[in-house]
């Protein structure tokens, strides 16, 4: 018999713990053909999903699969992401949550595999603030280039999940 993947329970935990302690749960979701999401969302083969009470209808999440409904520009659509394309679950509020190495095209069976020969990469710690964009290049009153004097970005705004190789 071969071991049940832990990823599931672990998805449903961090779930269980956000809307525990008031935060929004967002799950992370490398796309392939397996995965069914509005495609137009989609940046760089990954989107990032609200999946709180309030932003989805019917959400189940299942040991093989992640299914529920919600609305894009006011369409409800129907949501599939098989549990293997999954990158990361973490509250929007803080970017405290975990990570995982999505596994795309393996079945269940070669995913247990693999899960067993290499250690899981789980990351509890928030993630850093965003960099702000870079502005366009002004000049100062004697007409030269700002000086850039490495000063740290300044903190605040949404956090996000920043993904360490």
């Amino acid at each position: 018999m071969s071991e049940i993947s832990t990823k599931p329970y672990m998805l449903r935990a961090i779930y269980e713990w956000c809307t525990d302690s008031g935060y929004t749960p967002y799950l992370a979701v490398k796309v392939d053909g397996a995965a069914t999401v509005p495609m137009e969302y989609v940046r760089n083969g990954e989107i990032v999903l609200n999946i709180s009470f309030g932003a989805t209808s019917g959400l189940k999440m299942d040991n093989d699969a992640i299914r529920f409904h919600a609305r894009f520009g006011g369409v409800s659509r129907e949501i599939y992401v098989p549990v293997n394309n999954v990158m990361a679950i973490y509250a929007n509020e803080n970017g405290q949550g975990m990570a995982f190495e999505p596994m795309l095209g393996m079945t269940e069976q070669d995913a247990d595999e693999e899960e067993e020969s290499s250690a899981p990469s789980l990351s509890l710690a928030p993630a850093p603030s965003p960099a702000p964009k870079p502005a366009p290049a002004t000049q100062n009153e004697a007409g030269s280039p700002p000086d850039d004097d490495n000063t740290p970005p300044k903190k605040g705004g949404r956090p996000t999940l920043t993904r360490i190789k």
